[in-house]
This record gives C-alpha cells, structure tokens and sequence, in this order.
C-alpha cells in the first residue's frame, strides 16, 4: 500500500485535545483538511508523523506549547481605557479588538474583564501555553509527489 511522503497533497481528518483531555478542534464539521508535506501548512510535527503513513492509519501527536502557539505571555495582557473603545457595542467578555502592536503588525485581543473605566484584554492565542495532542488520521493520498 502506498505511504505518505515530503511533497504529497494529502487529507487528514484530526482531533486536537488540551492535557485537560479538553476538545478544541477537529475536522468533524469541516471535513478532511487537505495539505502538502513540506510546504509547512501544519506544525512540523504532525508532518513528520504522516510521513510514511498508509491511508487509513491513525497516530497520537504530542506538541509542546512552545513548538505550538508558543508559551503565555503576561505582556500581552493590557489595560485599555474605556474611552479608546466605540461607545457601541458594549464592552463585554470574549469579544475581539484589532489593535496595532509597537511593531506596526495588526493584533487581535480579546476582552477578557471589563471594569468601569478600562477593559483588559489578552493578545495571547488561546492556546498559548497549552501542550496540545493531536489525533490525526491519513484519510487520503490526493497527489503523489
């Protein structure tokens, strides 16, 4: 049976799971996610793991938060002032703000407590600092390379 190899088009269905055993994403309603090996469309771990693998096969991939979104970092949780919001809609907890970083990059933060004259919001990824582990299923050899 053929396996997969570094420039084959490929479908994968996966779960990801925190430590926690915690679900926070799968193919389940989007369907098989078709990528290329080499082309770092995934983390390299995960294409490691296809490489040789048969259509068919399933394999565990652990990924260390800092080879994932990275470690969680304090500085990037921040104060804004109520009057640096638009008055409408409300502030409330988990909506997102786009702001522009010191390094002129755009960011997205999410407001995380709302108090009287200020909001704090995270711009951490919300699984920066998760170890996460992946289910990962080759489903299909679309293209050979």
């Amino acid at each position: 049976m053929p396996t997969a190899k570094q420039g084959d088009t490929v479908a994968i269905d996966f779960v990801v799971k925190t430590d926690a055993g915690q679900v926070v994403g799968n193919t389940e309603e989007s369907g098989p996610q078709v990528v290329t090996l080499g082309k770092q469309e995934i983390f390299p771990a995960i294409e490691a793991a296809l490489d040789g693998m048969e259509v068919g096969s399933v394999q565990q991939v652990k990924i260390e938060s800092e080879n994932a979104f990275g470690p969680r970092r304090e500085e990037l949780v921040i104060d804004v002032p109520r009057e640096n919001l638009p008055a409408e809609p409300a502030p409330q907890p988990g909506m997102q703000l786009s702001a522009q970083g010191q390094d002129g990059q755009p960011i997205q933060l999410v407001i995380t407590e709302v108090q009287e004259n200020s909001v704090k919001a995270d711009g951490n990824h919300p699984l920066a600092g998760e170890d996460l582990t992946f289910g990962v299923t080759l489903v299909e050899i679309k293209e050979a390379a």
